[in-house]
Order: structure tokens, then sequence, then C-alpha cells
């Protein structure tokens, strides 16, 4: 299994608005980010739902400053 399925299979959470964006996010995108981005990435995709939802849908912001950067850059790709 490649690296992108991998990401793509974690991708895939309990609410179908977060497999939505993320899934498109990873196909549109992913490629172009830079390591760092990628790892932030990793670290979002590691946090529990509700606070992802927060994040993506309510404004919430992220503390961690990577998280709160890939955030951004997921809301400026939709």
């Amino acid at each position: 299994m490649s690296e992108k399925s991998k990401l793509l299979w974690r991708c895939r959470r309990g609410v179908k608005e977060l497999d939505v964006l993320f899934t498109q996010f990873v196909e549109s995108s992913y490629d172009a980010l830079t390591d760092l981005e990628k790892q932030a990435f990793n670290k979002l995709l590691a946090i529990e739902d509700p606070d992802i939802l927060g994040f993506m849908l309510y404004d919430v912001k992220p503390t961690d400053p990577e998280v709160a950067s890939i955030v951004k850059k997921i809301h400026t790709s939709i």
C-alpha cells in the first residue's frame, strides 16, 4: 500500500464532512506540500474529531502553530 493510500485511509473519519474535506485536500493538494506541512497534516489527523471539527467548521484556533498553519492551508484550498 502506498503512502498516499495509507493517508487516504487515515482521512476516513467518523464525520462525513471531515472525510470529504480531507480526501479532497489530499487528492488535490497533498503532493505539493513541503515535508513540514505533511508532518503538520499528520499531526492534525492524530487529533480527535470533535476538536478537528472546531478547527475546520467553527473557527476554533489550534494552539499548535504547525497545526494552525495546515488548517489555514486546508481552508484556502477549498
